[in-house]
């Protein structure tokens, strides 16, 4: 059998300094200064001041401060080697966006982590990147003692503006074992954001 019948190597890692550029190849491949770097999501304006100070490159400064946090801001997943995936997971209090948010409210007292966005590198779309990008974020959360991973996606009837396609669907997370557990006051692409959840314990 010749080198094109082999397996797909899948693997997926949390977003430590070492992997910052490999992160940086998925979601922002040109290094544009004033890309969202994946943080107006997760913190807030002053937050994002705070941890990169005043220079012209504030928020990848900031996303490299928190790459060298206990909890990395998420995952990258790597296909052949090749970075083609990057999740935002965290727990759900070290998310301050979220955390504050009037519109998308805690489930309960669970001290949940968040999924926060998922992106797939352009030219790998449909190669099955979001499982496998799923998967390592939940394990990730699992390894750290996560009791319950939340995402909050749309569930499209049509096509969606691709532009709000890093919220994720519904059935996106349910082929990865989430069950539906409430809606939100939150909408991307004018659809309600779900709100979905994969217990880990108990």
């Amino acid at each position: 059998m010749g080198p094109m019948s082999a397996e797909p190597e899948w693997e997926t890692h949390p977003v430590t300094p070492d992997r910052f550029e490999d992160f940086a190849d998925v979601i922002n491949k040109n290094r544009r200064q004033t890309h969202c770097w994946c943080l107006s999501h997760r913190l807030t304006v002053g937050e994002i001041g705070e941890l990169g100070g005043d220079a012209d490159d504030q928020r990848e400064q900031a996303m490299r401060a928190l790459c060298e946090r206990e909890h990395p801001p998420g995952v990258v997943t790597y296909l052949d080697g090749e970075p083609v995936g990057w999740c935002n997971i965290g727990p759900r209090v070290e998310i301050t966006r979220l955390a504050r948010s009037k519109l998308m409210l805690a489930t309960d007292d669970l001290p949940v982590w968040s999924i926060v966005c998922l992106v797939v590198r352009s030219g790998y779309r449909k190669r099955g990147v979001t499982r496998h990008l799923i998967e390592g974020a939940v394990d990730y959360a699992g390894a750290n003692g996560a009791p319950a991973i939340e995402a909050h996606p749309v569930d499209p009837q049509g096509r969606m503006d691709l532009t709000m396609a890093f919220v994720g669907t519904r059935a996106m997370f349910e082929r990865n074992g989430f069950e539906v557990v409430g809606t939100t006051g939150a909408t991307a692409s004018k659809m309600p954001r779900l709100t979905m959840r994969r217990t880990l314990l108990g």
